[in-house]
């Protein structure tokens, strides 16, 4: 009876969330009783679903889109706005009570005591915790029930592991991601101290109220996830980027590894790639009228969840005939990102386009809107490529102290990207060498979603920490109706992670403290001033 029940949830879940990604797969079972049914429940249950923004306006961020908590609505709309990369995007004007990303968004990017509040300080509530963990519970059951199968069905015996493999990864998946949003980052010296988030990795339901997992807790539980993930997986590679096999599993790994500070195994498992047929997209022969990312791509190795970047980072002539031309109210790529680019950095005509009447910069890495629910499209959080596996080999080998080895992986890299790019041009002291390394990977993986928890982590390093001086300044407007034009003020300043931890740990949702009544907390935020 307990089996079945599982099995009834996990249905209803099912037949609620398939959209998008998932629309190549569907099912008609009853009961989870075989390999196959459990395969069909992760596709329905496991996956985080796609929500394609529909952008006619500036208006893509109306707060009943923006709180959704159904699976297939937008997935972490304002995770590539907080760090350096990102910045408002403003012509015209549009009234605070439109739905515009700037007017629904903006507190969260400048790091507000009340983050998740629009222009007019009316609240919204954030439902990123609920769908994550929404997640999770269906895989605590998949994994519940895969381990009671195995040894029952022996001709199925290979699919059932491949379905407890990928459960496991993607496990290990949405807790990194809940760890390094609402959480402490990772250090090795206070892990066993700092707050993450709550874990829980039992299908039961539990009569109890949860509190707060230690760092050490949860990411030895995305290691442990990952290590049966490998186990389960063994050599397996799915024919679709919608599935995980032994790619994704490894490419994670190498991420967590990094994380973690443990570099040894980051390279490890990046080693693993050279059994695999993953492989770096040469720009210099790259076709800039397409997209840089996309399923059919030799660097994409998984991607799950939908894009957003469209309905954020919008363009300045969207509808002519509606007024939004030469019109913003969104964000765009920082002057403080753009000006980090080489002239003969293949990258900038790659990664980005131009606005079409201010030409500001606007990230362009995957499809956008106008192919509804195209085939080649990759979400824009939860995209895993293999350039990363690369820095991330480059990076842990620079923390070991193999200069050479770090060097000739980043060249392979940078050659790649850079016109007449040189061995000679990587630095060989080991400081100056992570710096570089960092600032590359800056430039490769910006609007991926790696850019916040980076710094994040960069901040608590053991071994090369960012300077306590580090701070981020976001551009702060106000309108001139006379003139129609907004005007630079001064900004709104992120200090470091030591002297302004609150603002870099997103709040808990507040529904969840009083589910929880009060045994999870949030640390206190300071006000957010303009400084001149």
């Amino acid at each position: 009876m307990k089996k079945l029940s599982i099995c009834v949830l996990l249905f209803s879940i099912l037949f609620t969330s398939c959209s998008g990604f998932l629309d190549e797969y569907s099912t008609d079972q009853r009961y989870c009783e075989t390999p196959n049914d459990l395969n069909l429940l992760m596709v329905g249950s496991g996956f985080l679903g796609v929500y394609q923004p529909s952008v006619y306006n500036q208006v893509t961020m109306d707060k009943s889109f923006l709180t959704l908590s159904s699976n297939s609505s937008m997935h972490f709309p304002w995770l590539q706005l907080m760090d350096d990369d990102a910045e408002a995007f403003l012509q015209d004007y549009v009234t605070p009570d439109q739905g515009t990303p700037y007017n629904m968004l903006s507190a969260m990017a400048n790091w507000s005591a009340n983050p998740c509040s629009n222009i007019q300080s009316q609240q919204w509530d954030d439902t990123q915790w609920t769908k994550l963990y929404a997640c999770i519970g269906a895989v605590n059951s998949i994994i519940y029930q895969g381990e009671n199968l195995k040894g029952k069905d022996p001709k199925n015996e290979a699919l059932l592991d491949h379905v407890c493999g990928e459960a496991y990864f993607l496990r290990a998946l949405y807790y990194f991601y809940l760890a390094n949003v609402y959480g402490l980052p990772y250090s090795p010296a206070t892990a066993s101290q700092d707050f993450s988030v709550p874990l829980k990795i039992s299908p039961n339901v539990e009569d109890k109220y949860f509190t707060r997992s230690t760092n050490e807790e949860v990411f030895n539980q995305i290691w442990a996830d990952l290590k049966s993930a490998e186990q389960n997986i063994g050599s397996y590679t799915p024919d679709s980027k919608l599935r995980a096999g032994i790619g994704a599993v490894k490419a994670l790994q190498s991420r967590v590894a990094v994380y973690m500070e443990k570099y040894q195994d980051a390279i490890d498992a990046s080693n693993a790639f050279s059994d695999l047929s993953y492989s770096l997209t040469d720009l210099k022969t790259f076709d800039n009228k397409t997209n840089f990312l996309g399923r059919s791509s030799k660097e994409v190795i998984f991607t799950v969840g939908g894009n957003i970047t469209a309905g954020v980072f919008i363009n300045d002539s969207v509808s002519a005939w509606n007024g939004d031309n030469d019109r913003a109210s969104s964000f765009k790529a920082s002057n403080d990102l753009m000006e980090k680019y080489s002239s003969k950095d293949l990258r900038r005509r790659a990664f980005f386009k131009e606005s079409a009447v201010n030409h500001a910069p606007l990230p362009n890495k995957y499809k956008t809107w106008q192919t509804y629910n195209d085939p080649e499209l990759v979400s824009d959080i939860f995209c895993i490529r293999y350039g990363e596996v690369v820095l991330n080999k480059a990076e842990a080998l620079a923390m070991m102290g193999s200069i050479d080895d770090a060097r000739n992986t980043l060249q392979n890299l940078r050659a790649n990207r850079i016109t007449g790019a040189q061995l000679s041009d990587i630095p060989t002291d080991q400081k100056q060498l992570v710096d570089f390394i960092r600032n590359e990977r800056r430039l490769e993986l910006c609007f991926e979603g790696h850019r916040w928890f980076d710094l994040r982590r960069y901040s608590v390093n053991s071994k090369f920490p960012l300077s306590a001086d580090f701070t981020i300044k976001h551009p702060a407007y106000t309108y001139d109706p006379n003139s129609n034009v907004s005007y630079l003020t001064g900004y709104y300043v992120l200090q470091s992670y030591s002297k302004d931890q609150g603002a870099w740990v997103v709040p808990v949702p507040n529904a969840t403290i009083e589910f929880n009544r009060g045994s999870i907390t949030n640390l206190l935020r300071n006000d957010r001033s303009i400084i001149k």
